[in-house]
């Protein structure tokens, strides 16, 4: 809980870290930050192997699994360790979700990534969860197996220590032991010997889509899902993996007329006959399948006008919504393009409720952007359990935690790089100034006064500072994917090939 005056909320952390085959070595820290713990190779960006690059991270509803995919195409789960006080998580099961494919009649090869994991309501001792890649959808069953090895048979009894097999010290037959009856005969017997993870994919869901698959999101309903690509909008049933039903095609006849794509989509967390989708265009439309069976007329659109006198050649791009979230009461949207993240509140559509500067010292460097490809890097944003805060990404591995009440303008900067804990730099709220860059004793309403615990000297350590001088920004260093843990102030964010939980004191 992010709170902009008393006592602010810092963030304390324990750091452990594995090397493939996943050995853990554990540290404690008594810095005021907690990250509790970093899984992957803290190498250079430069010596990162681009398939161990983390592509999506998410809790399940419980918040007691953590699933994370690679550009690999390997899903990594991790279950919370019990025997600790604080938010931590070992290893539970890794297993290859998606292989490289070539499709000959396109000549396209289609990558092994995967773009997202959603989990399913889980229903009994298994887990069930959906993974992506720019083509495929696949359904996977995750769940512990016992293995049995037999115990005990009829040779047990006439096998005896022995030279046996030429010699070699194998078992040999015992001569005083006979087979005077049939009673004599036993059944074998087998006995638990180890207790394994193992997942299996249960349903494969492909050939449904012309373009890459960029989002899929679970029905409330438990039984339904939709998957979204470029141009369309499909609606699968979780048991029927041959048949999907097109609900939005924005496809134009002549594709020389095609002005926007759609670039997210998620479905109500409660009315399941409601979904919404982001464009490209900066709009995100929120449709009603009780409608009709193709959702081309949407019940609302929510799009912000723009200022005519602030366009560039640039506003089409920043203005592509790279993601789009619910509350989980449904109440509110929250969406995420390159300069800004915007909460809308769903009974108005005009303007949002709140729009938050992220990168508005980048505005005079769009071009610097443009040139090196990073405007089009797609952050993605988050709302804390009880709505009170989201979360988004930037540059330095730098990511923000912001209040989403209105009077509210402090951030928490925080960076998920292994060189800031060794600094023990802290992320508290602190004010904003109107650049969007923190300001050490000014604020607007509801931000820390001056000689306040946020405003003053930080007794643990040096505080968190977002980087404003363009100049200074490492663009290779980026946290484009995160995930808030449903009912707890804890987060997992992906660094390139590390991933990093956050708990709040």
């Amino acid at each position: 809980m992010v709170e902009a005056e008393g006592n602010p909320t810092t963030w304390k952390f324990t750091h452990s870290s594995f090397r493939r085959p996943y050995e853990f070595v554990s540290k404690r820290s008594a810095t005021a930050t907690d990250w509790n713990r970093c899984f992957g190779d803290k190498g250079d960006v430069e010596d990162i192997t681009e398939a161990d690059i983390i592509s999506t991270v998410e809790f399940d509803q419980t918040g007691n699994y953590l699933a994370t995919g690679d550009k690999g195409g390997r899903v990594v789960l991790f279950e919370r360790n019990e025997t600790k006080k604080t938010c931590e998580y070992k290893f539970h099961t890794e297993f290859q979700s998606h292989e490289p494919e070539f499709d000959y009649l396109k000549s396209l090869e289609i990558e092994e990534k995967i773009n997202k994991i959603k989990w399913c309501r889980r229903q009994n001792a298994s887990h069930y969860l959906l993974s992506t890649n720019d083509k495929t959808i696949k359904l996977w069953k995750v769940f512990e197996k016992s293995l049995k090895v037999v115990a005990e048979n009829n040779l047990s009894h006439e096998l005896t220590p022995g030279g046996g097999v030429a010699g070699g010290g194998g078992p040999v037959r015992n001569p005083n032991a006979q087979f005077r009856s049939a009673s004599d005969l036993k059944l074998p017997r087998l006995t638990h010997h180890d207790t394994v993870v193992a997942a299996v994919p249960r349903k494969t869901y492909a050939n449904a889509h012309a373009y890459h698959i960029n989002s899929i999101s679970v029905n409330s309903d438990g039984e339904t899902f939709i998957s979204s690509d470029d141009l369309r909008i499909n609606l699968w049933n979780l048991n029927i993996q041959d048949q999907s039903f097109n609900i939005v095609d924005i496809k134009p006849a002549n594709m020389e007329e095609l002005t926007e794509v759609i670039t997210a989509a998620e479905f109500h967390p409660i009315s399941c006959n409601w979904f919404m989708y982001a464009s490209s265009k900066g709009t995100i439309k929120l449709a009603d399948m009780r409608e009709s069976a193709l959702c081309d007329q949407h019940a609302k659109q929510f799009e912000q006008e723009e200022d005519p006198s602030s366009r560039s050649f640039f506003s089409e791009i920043i203005s592509s919504i790279s993601d789009v979230r619910f509350s989980h009461d449904g109440r509110y949207i929250l969406s995420r393009d390159y300069l800004t993240v915007k909460i809308w509140d769903v009974n108005m559509e005009k303007t949002p409720v709140k729009t938050i500067p992220i990168h508005e010292h980048l505005r005079p460097r769009l071009c610097d952007t443009y040139e090196n490809d990073s405007i089009f890097d797609k952050f993605e944003v988050v709302f804390s359990g009880d709505a009170k805060n989201v979360m988004t990404g930037s540059y330095n591995n730098n990511f923000m935690i912001y209040p989403s009440d209105n009077d509210k303008d402090t951030e928490v900067v925080l960076q998920a790089d292994k060189s800031a804990f060794k600094a023990k730099k802290v992320g508290i709220p602190t004010p904003m100034n109107s650049s969007g860059s923190p300001t050490g004793n000014a604020g607007k309403k509801g931000g820390s006064r001056a000689g306040s615990p946020a405003a003053g000297a930080v007794g643990q350590g040096q505080r968190m500072r977002k980087e404003t001088d363009a100049d200074q920004i490492d663009f290779n260093k980026k946290i484009l994917h995160m995930s808030w843990h449903p009912f707890e102030d804890s987060i997992a964010i992906a660094a390139t090939n590390n991933l990093f939980v956050f708990s709040a004191l």
